[in-house]
């Protein structure tokens, strides 16, 4: 009896051991789990870090990420609206939100990755079939007058620009992707190059717009240069017009102001001024081979006269 009791202990350690071992399990930050039984989901998805229970050797525990993975799908040919044909290279970022509808639908990571190259792919390419190939490379940011500017006739038609496009992709695609448990947080073209047939061409229109835009700033620019150079000159023609004007003005008063004086002079002994006048005609006449005929009664002789007469 004591025997069968010493074996009845023995078999409840270790239960108790095996309980404690596989019947709990610590779920770590950043992770969430699916406990399943023979196979088959049990009970609701675990999100909280901590430390939970399960049904020991009967029950498994599934460990999914929370964190945010990367897809990127291959580089694809695909037709725009104006029948021109492109390569697309896509990116997004994706999470399994709900890891029970993730373990149903997909299982793996893997399988997640090739589900989303048949969402996104096909999104894809819907939404540039029904997009213009100027929709596909400008940025979203460029004003309806920019585009305007350019040789593209867009009519009426409401400007997207790829960052739009890259929400509509995100938008289509991100109703479709609950119902495998996974969350799509956003969708960006990485690139867009064009088939060698349409790269020259498209080359040549980019080359002949930036020449078209370097001829409307050249012209403004000389535009800009005639008005300055005409203001300059007209500035001038105004500052030598009031500097003569002015310098005129002091000639002029200079003269009365030397005539006054003469006249003052003059007036305080006019017979001295008149002979000094003569003297200095003397001097501007003769000369050292100067020759003069005059008469004897000449006014050039008045004071030579009286000096002449007083002898």
């Amino acid at each position: 009896m004591k025997q069968v009791a010493h074996f009845f202990l023995v078999g409840l350690v270790l239960l108790a051991i095996v309980v404690v071992y596989d019947g709990f399990f610590i779920l770590e930050e950043g992770t969430q789990a699916v406990i399943t039984q023979f196979g088959a989901p049990v009970g609701e998805s675990i999100t909280e870090a901590g430390l939970h229970y399960k049904i020991p050797l009967i029950q498994q525990v599934n460990l999914f990420q929370k964190r945010i993975e990367i897809w990127d799908g291959d580089a694809n040919q695909i037709t725009t609206n104006d029948k021109t044909y492109v390569f697309l290279d896509i990116t997004a970022r994706w999470r399994i939100a709900d890891p029970l509808k993730f373990m149903q639908a997909v299982r793996t990571v893997t399988r997640g990755q090739s589900m989303l190259d048949d969402i996104i792919d096909g999104t894809v390419r819907d939404l540039v079939n029904k997009n213009d190939l100027m929709e596909i490379i400008r940025s979203s940011d460029w004003s309806e007058k920019t585009m305007l500017n350019t040789t593209v006739d867009i009519g009426t038609k409401p400007l997207l620009g790829r960052d739009q496009i890259s929400k509509k992709i995100l938008e289509a695609a991100a109703k479709l992707t609950p119902q495998y448990g996974i969350e799509l947080k956003d969708v960006m073209l990485k690139r867009v190059n064009y088939i060698e047939s349409v790269r020259q061409k498209v080359y040549d229109r980019m080359i002949s717009e930036r020449k078209r835009i370097a001829a409307e700033r050249r012209s403004f620019g000389e535009g800009q240069k005639a008005e300055i150079l005409g203001k300059v000159e007209k500035e001038l023609k105004e500052i030598h017009s009031k500097a003569n004007r002015e310098a005129l003005i002091t000639r002029g008063k200079a003269d009365a102001e030397a005539t006054k004086i003469y006249a003052q002079a003059y007036s305080q002994d006019p017979e001295f001024f008149s002979f000094e006048k003569t003297l200095e005609g003397y001097k501007s006449i003769f000369g050292k081979n100067t020759s003069l005929v005059l008469s004897s009664d000449s006014d050039l002789y008045q004071y030579l006269r009286s000096v002449a007469g007083k002898k």
